[in-house]
């Protein structure tokens, strides 16, 4: 879909209305073409319409959001030639999460511009790029991450492996980047000390994003005799990867951080049922408010094709209003102090932002692929639903920080 589609642009248009009285200046960077764009489109919806929420409900302090989406094309470069424009155009608060290459690159480029101009400083809201080391060696008064990095998901996957002891195989699978990079290393270190009897057999990364047909990369792990896999493949290389699996008629399981990369459980079809899966901070199915429902079924009758996948998205925008409320003000560094170790009480339970790190500490579901949902996906019968002792709670998810962190004065 692209975003001049009349879904999108409705949305822009309901969030534009308020822009004559906008006083918060909001921009997302991420993909909106190319192989990626529908996963950057996913998340921009979802901010789009939480910004509409809020302004309908009065907006921040009496102040009402502006939000414009920049296409970066999962480029580095481009990504900052973006930020530029929006920090020209008054943005104070950026979006992004697709690729951990793209937000490393902010994290310089916010914290230089901070400590060039005082006074008009910005914020990087972080939803999907989940590098350990942004919240950890690189950490930023600046940066704050809504999605749980890969250290965390990889410790409830490998849990979750420790007790299937029919698992003796693994083959790991990703991109080749530093997130990828990340997860390969994650995997290694945890498998070997949670499941010593483990051998990892294979521990491939491609390139992100050019990688047209699977097939090759299935037949080595069938070939391997792999008993699971582990992926951090998001987007397109997510689906690919499944349509390859699926054509090859093989059950190997796959573990996965992305699994509900559109499309990639309609490339599967049932053969996805309890054989792919995911770590995520919540699903659709999981049990929740009537205000969570309704939110639900408002976003998917916006946008019939795409599915609620983001609700880091939601959280985000919330907590920025709940900051910005207890600060009662909307300069960045005035929210910043107030997001730290502020406890969001959420749809999926709490969420806690660490003042440490400015990393959010929230539950974790591992969950697979079933017919026995409210809610399908890929516009589908089938859903996520969590698996048996798939429930992990925030204190077990959360891993310790190294970061030393260098704080600007309080206002």
């Amino acid at each position: 879909m692209s975003i001049k589609t009349a879904a999108l642009a409705a949305a822009v248009s309901a969030v534009a209305v308020t822009a004559a009285q906008a006083e918060i200046k909001m921009a997302f960077i991420d993909p909106l073409s190319g192989p990626f764009g529908p996963s950057g489109e996913a998340a921009y919806t979802s901010y789009l319409l939480e910004a509409e929420r809020i302004n309908e409900a009065g907006g921040v302090n009496g102040e009402m959001i502006e939000l414009t989406g920049y296409d970066n094309k999962v480029n580095p470069k481009e990504s900052l030639v973006q930020l530029q424009k929006a920090i020209d155009s008054g943005a104070r608060y950026i979006f992004q999460g697709n690729g951990s290459s793209v937000a490393a690159a902010i994290i310089d480029a916010v914290n230089k511009h901070n400590k060039r101009n005082p006074g008009d400083e910005v914020l990087f809201f972080n939803y999907a790029a989940v590098t350990p080391a942004f919240t950890n060696e690189s950490c930023s008064f600046w940066h704050f991450r809504f999605d749980a990095h890969a250290d965390m998901k990889m410790a409830a996957i490998t849990d979750y492996i420790r007790s299937q002891d029919d698992i003796k195989k693994v083959y790991l699978i990703g991109q080749d980047y530093i997130f990828g990079q990340a997860v390969a290393a994650a995997a290694e270190s945890q498998l070997t000390e949670k499941r010593p009897d483990i051998e990892i057999v294979g521990n491939e990364l491609h390139p992100l994003g050019k990688v047209k047909d699977f097939t090759p990369y299935i037949q080595k792990i069938i070939s391997s005799g792999a008993d699971a896999v582990i992926t951090g493949n998001w987007g397109a290389d997510m689906q690919l990867l499944m349509k390859a699996a699926a054509e090859s008629g093989s059950d190997i399981p796959y573990m996965t951080f992305y699994g509900g990369s559109l499309g990639a459980v309609s490339a599967l079809g049932e053969g996805a049922m309890d054989l792919l899966y995911q770590v995520s901070e919540g699903i659709t199915n999981l049990e929740a408010s009537d205000e969570q429902y309704e939110l639900i079924e408002t976003y998917k009758e916006r946008f019939p094709e795409y599915d609620y996948y983001y609700h880091r998205a939601h959280v985000a925008m919330r907590m920025f209003k709940e900051a910005a409320e207890k600060a009662g003000s909307v300069d960045p560094i005035a929210v910043a102090y107030a997001l730290e170790g502020m406890v969001h009480q959420d749809a999926y339970g709490p969420v806690t932002m660490r003042a440490e790190d400015h990393q959010a500490q929230q539950n974790l579901y591992i969950s697979t692929v079933s017919d026995d949902v409210k809610y399908g996906v890929d516009n589908i019968e089938l859903g996520w639903k969590v698996v048996e002792g798939g429930e992990i709670d925030a204190s077990v998810a959360e891993q310790p920080t190294t970061c030393e962190m260098e704080r600007p004065e309080k206002p």
